[in-house]
């Protein structure tokens, strides 16, 4: 039986995508440039679309294995787990697909946006501030997600977002200025990597524009990044963008000019309109008609999504090697195992000044703080299958017997001017001001989560109070959604009551008359139901009364990753909320023996209250296994190995303005903080305690002076692609582990510049795990490309002044500081490296 070049997964996949672009009509063709592409049944071609939430699981399709967010992810540094955990991830979307084959196998995730500013309100989405380690991280999780066969991928990764995004705030308005320098010493080299390694099916590009041009028209910066690898790279569009492109970037006249502009720039498919394809085909239609765009425009596209969804086996029956992957490869014992380890291995102790840890035996433990009990997730978490929060993580651990729980939280009773009490059926489903006094029906608990953002539960149904739906009900079990439904913000008048504003609508609660239902139904503040707050428990005293009774305290402090900083919305401050630094406060001050464990997704500063907390531990939103980390950390289980991927500033001002992109000329993330004082930062970039004490020794260089290299376009990756290659300087460092715990230790070598070059004040040039027993000393080899000290050197065109691509990296001759340590602040040996040759 004869089989169709596109049907036979002995040809390369470029030839069977020509072979099947030959086949389609212009009108199929057409199609394929919506993000849903419809059957064609005449060549056994079924229904398709671009994108599945991978970031850190498989997200929105119900249950899957959550891991760490990928903030948390990069502080493992350790690439090995982050390819393990895409492994898993990939496993899972295709056993989804084994459920459901409507589900894609092309991810997007990884983002490789760098976390420049830690205002950024989707911070816990990317991996680090540094461009290379970045793109080292993303690598490792696209193999993860592309498997190890040589010819089919599990799935097809698309990396995110194209080109410097890091605001939220008017995102689409907002033009990313970029100097050349910016553009190739910290943007391109955060996608690179992935590319070139052959791992990245696809790229999206970003909601904003680059130096006044929108990152859906880049023309240039697409065809750059198409040359960094032999393969194909499918651009799909960021939803909406399209639109955007037109209705508030106006950089085209109408939507068939900006449909047909996106195509010859380089961008494959539109996610616009939803799932609904035709406005999309009729105004590509309208462009061929109108000699705007050509069907050897439309084919270029329509060939780079064939070959993506080629990559996959899709049409590879039974010589699919992943075919064998069912619904029931979610949520196995090794997938759990996985989750608790990376939990763990995120853990960062960033300060141990007492001694407190690890945890002895103690008889008891006070869990304290609104993340005591809680197990948050973000808008790209999947559905855990299970969640173990802090305090179970410390009763599995301890003893359920020794864990005692405050959440901090006042309870209050709200009296409206009706004079009857806000009150909650058990059910949740009724919220009305009848109640003649402050009983159980009238109990609600309020979390403040700073920017005076509040969320209320109900003692009587143990849910959150919402305006998703009209009259407010007590009924949802978390906070999120798209438009958060669960999160109110409150105003105190002059008489001390509250008004209380929806955040979701934007409408004030009132009290309807006569019949006592609450509604967010007013417009202005003179609408809003005036309440009288009764507190019923003080949530200060009950932590304080507990933590006194305790051996120690672990206050659980941190965000909740739908309010104040998430997609759409940056982050208002820096600052540790008031709330928890009241909440850290009150047990502290009961009890010295206490930790200050904070879940974020984000770094804070740490303001006067909680800045010289002796025992400081960080985790991001860790998943379903965020308590067993947690404590195997706390307890000394596991010993500690995370290490900050991204600076926690000293004072606001210290990351910078949010929306200027030049963080040389700002001297912000760790690469341009100033030497001396006002570049010191709370905890540095790279930070990370053991529970031993380990010394650095001494640092000697393989080689004391070396060539340097050819001036080039290349953004060599983190670590060298060729490690015996005529560029590569070995560094090795004597560490020493003079404690009696073993000690993960994370090596890391940095250059700290060179005089008379323009070289940041300090560049992390490669890292290196190790693990120490109590006495050992160890030479660690840590080796570097010395083209990674290479700087943009522009070059003025015949015809006029340098474009963002004119000129190549250079490395400037000069004499080098290497230095090695434990942070990129805490550098204590250091050696010299001279660079010979003339760069012009």
């Amino acid at each position: 039986m004869d089989v169709s070049p596109f049907r036979d997964p002995a040809l390369p996949v470029p030839a069977r995508a020509r072979d099947l672009l030959s086949r389609l009509t212009p009108q199929e063709r057409l199609a394929m440039l919506h993000q849903h592409q419809p059957a064609v049944d005449r060549l056994g071609l079924g229904p398709f679309h671009t994108g599945a939430e991978a970031l850190h699981g498989v997200a929105w399709l119900g249950l899957a294995t959550v891991f760490p967010q990928p903030v948390g992810l990069a502080a493992t540094w350790d690439p090995e787990l982050v390819r393990r955990v895409g492994d898993v991830v990939s496993t899972e979307v295709r056993a989804k697909r084994a459920a459901d084959p409507s589900v894609s196998l092309n991810v997007w995730a990884p983002v490789v946006n760098t976390l420049r500013h830690p205002a950024w309100g989707r911070n816990e989405e990317g991996y680090s501030e540094d461009p290379h380690l970045t793109a080292h991280l993303a690598t490792a999780y696209c193999r993860g997600l592309r498997g190890d066969h040589e010819r089919v991928w599990r799935t097809t990764p698309t990396l995110k977002h194209f080109l410097a995004y890091n605001n939220e705030t008017d995102r689409s308005s907002t033009s990313s200025n970029l100097t050349p320098v910016t553009l190739h010493e910290e943007e391109l080299p955060a996608f690179r990597e992935p590319i070139e390694a052959g791992v990245a099916a696809g790229v999206m590009p970003a909601y904003n524009q680059v130096n006044g041009t929108p990152a859906h028209l880049q023309t240039d910066l697409f065809a750059e990044l198409r040359s960094w690898t032999d393969g194909s790279v499918a651009l799909v569009s960021d939803a909406a963008a399209p639109m955007f492109v037109v209705t508030v970037q106006r950089a085209a006249p109408d939507r068939a000019s900006g449909n047909a502009a996106l195509v010859r720039a380089g961008v494959d498919s539109f996610t616009d309109d939803d799932a609904d394809s035709a406005p999309t085909i009729q105004r590509l239609q309208e462009a061929l008609d109108r000699g705007l765009l050509t069907m050897d425009d439309v084919d270029r596209s329509v060939l780079r999504l064939l070959e993506l969804r080629l990559r996959s086996g899709e049409l590879d029956g039974d010589a699919d090697p992943y075919a064998g992957i069912t619904p029931d490869h979610l949520d196995r014992p090794e997938h759990r195992a996985l989750a608790r380890e990376a939990a763990a291995r995120s853990v960062v102790v960033l300060r141990n000044s007492a001694g407190l840890l690890p945890l002895p035996a103690a008889r008891s433990v006070a869990v304290i703080g609104p993340l005591a009990e809680a197990v948050l997730t973000d808008w790209y978490s999947g559905t855990p299958p299970y969640a173990v929060t802090p305090a179970d993580g410390l009763r599995a651990a301890l003893g359920a017997d020794r864990v005692v729980v405050a959440d901090g939280a006042d309870v209050v009773a709200l009296r409206a001017t009706n004079g009857r009490y806000v009150s909650v059926a058990a059910d949740g489903a009724t919220v009305v001001a009848d109640s003649a006094e402050a009983g159980p029906g009238a109990r609600l608990a309020v979390t403040d989560w700073g920017g005076g953002v509040l969320t209320l539960r109900s003692g009587a149904s143990g849910r959150l109070l919402t305006g998703g739906a009209w009259p407010l009900r007590a009924d949802a079990e978390r906070v999120g959604g798209w438009e958060v439904q669960e999160s109110f913000r409150k105003h105190v008048h002059d008489d001390g009551s509250w008004s209380l504003l929806h955040l979701g609508s934007g409408r004030w609660v009132r009290v309807q008359r006569d019949t006592g239902l609450v509604g967010a139904d007013g417009h202005t503040l003179a609408d809003a139901e005036r309440f009288v707050p009764r507190v019923l428990e003080s949530g200060a005293a009950r932590v304080a009364r507990t933590a006194a009774e305790c051996d120690a305290v672990v206050v659980v402090v941190g965000n909740d990753p739908h309010l104040n900083g998430r997609e759409t919305q940056d982050r208002p401050d820096l600052r540790l909320p008031d709330a928890a630094v009241e909440t850290w406060r009150a047990a502290v001050e009961a009890n010295p023996r206490a930790v200050l464990t904070i879940v974020s997704s984000y770094p804070y500063v740490l303001g006067p209250g909680v800045a010289d907390a002796p025992t400081v531990v960080w985790s991001s939103h860790g998943g379903q296994e965020l308590g067993h980390g947690l404590a195997d950390v706390l307890t000394g289980v596991v010993e500690p190995s995370g290490r900050l991927a991204q600076t926690w500033p000293a004072r606001p001002e210290q990351a910078g303005d949010l929306f200027d992109y030049d963080t040389r000329r700002q001297q912000v993330t760790y690469r341009h903080l100033p030497a001396g004082q006002a570049g010191v930062p709370t905890f540095a970039f790279g930070h990370g305690l053991t529970y031993s004490s380990v010394a650095y020794d001494g640092l000697s260089l393989s080689a004391a002076e070396v060539a340097a290299p050819a001036p080039t376009g290349d953004h060599p990756p983190l670590t060298p692609r060729d490690p015996a290659g005529p560029g590569v300087v070995t560094a090795s460092v004597t560490v020493r582990n003079g404690g009696d715990r073993p000690a993960e230790e994370l090596v890391q070598v940095y250059s700290l510049g060179a005089p008379g070059t323009d070289s940041p004040e300090r560049l992390l040039l490669g890292y290196r795990r190790v693990r120490l027993d109590p006495g050992e000393t160890v030479s660690v080899a840590v080796p570097f490309d010395v083209a990674r000290l290479a700087l943009w050197h522009g070059t003025a065109p015949s015809d006029g002044a340098p474009g963002l691509l004119d000129g190549d990296l250079r490395v400037p001759a000069a004499t080098y500081t290497v230095a090695a340590g434990a942070s990129s602040t805490d550098l204590p040996v250091r050696g010299e490296l001279t660079v010979t040759g003339a760069t012009a």
